[in-house]
């Protein structure tokens, strides 16, 4: 489950929001007043952090950004904001993201998903990372560098296999019967056939993750 923290100068101000969010499966802890220092939002080891801010410079949420620091990690930010603030925000201030008053749950849930999607790839989810190529297992998707992959469902099942036993050779019969079962009676060419097509999604000049045993099979780089 996705962690937010949500930062506000008075905890009444989205009591409603957190409450309808964590209907929607968001794992949400308010901090208000002088509560939301970067030391304790950090301790709550957040996904993503949602700041009600106003055009006091010296609201909770502008307090927020202006003292976090790299030792206090930096996960995402969404601003939430009313029409008749959104002028007074700094256009270099430190958000990913904005939502404007009434805020609704069902959109700050949407943008919180796609701002992490955007910014990390995934969440927290599980999820088998291998340098640039993840894997989210949650929702069986699969990005490098951040670029979302669409894959068919035997290359998502294919990536993952041998992504999850990295540096292991495995022939195409084990393969086959890996990914496709052991009553599947096509030869052994669909394995070579879906290798390729899933190298020509996630690699380049500058990715390499599946490697060509000669004689043998195939396996996912160790190094990676």
């Amino acid at each position: 489950m996705l962690r937010v923290s949500i930062i506000a100068d008075e905890h009444k101000q989205v009591e409603k929001l957190s409450a309808e969010l964590a209907e929607r499966g968001l794992n949400c802890s308010v901090a208000s007043g002088r509560e939301p220092t970067p030391e304790k939002v950090a301790e709550q080891a957040p996904d993503l952090v949602l700041v009600a801010m106003n055009a006091s410079p010296n609201c909770s949420g502008a307090e927020y950004l202006a003292r976090r620091t790299e030792r206090h990690g930096h996960p995402p930010v969404i601003a939430l904001l009313s029409l008749e603030t959104l002028d007074s925000i700094d256009p270099a201030a430190p958000i990913d993201d904005f939502v404007i008053k009434p805020w609704d749950a069902t959109e700050v849930a949407l943008r919180v998903k796609r701002t992490l999607r955007r910014t990390n790839g995934i969440g927290r989810g599980e999820a088998i990372e291998c340098g640039d190529l993840v894997i989210d297992l949650d929702n069986c998707e699969v990005t490098v560098d951040g670029r979302l992959v669409t894959l068919t469902f035997k290359e998502y099942e294919l990536l993952r296999f041998l992504a999850s036993n990295r540096g292991r050779v495995f022939t195409r019969d084990a393969l086959l019967d890996e990914v496709w079962g052991h009553d599947y009676y096509g030869g052994d060419r669909t394995v070579d056939v879906h290798i390729r097509r899933l190298r020509s999604k996630i690699e380049d000049s500058t990715h390499t993750f599946i490697e060509t045993v000669r004689n043998i099979g195939y396996r996912f780089r160790k190094d990676t």
